[in-house]
């Protein structure tokens, strides 16, 4: 799994730190961490949760480029 930056990007452009973010969104901050390694694939239901707390869509947040390739 790759590592997710846009969450970092998103993140950072609304001056949020991992744990206020994890608090928004009801999980530790450990789970947004290993989000963004890329070492936690998470559930639609936080995906989405994420999203709307970043202000960002499914797509801009957890779009994989790679997987075009591979259809």
């Amino acid at each position: 799994m790759a590592r997710n930056i846009a969450i970092k990007v998103a993140r950072a452009e609304k001056d949020m730190t991992q744990k206020a973010l994890a608090e928004a969104v009801g999980v530790s901050r450990q789970t947004i961490n290993a989000i963004e390694q890329g070492e936690y694939n998470p559930t639609i239901k936080l995906c989405r949760a994420i999203c709307r707390v970043l202000g960002k869509s499914l797509d801009d947040l957890f779009w994989e480029e790679e997987c075009e390739e591979n259809f």
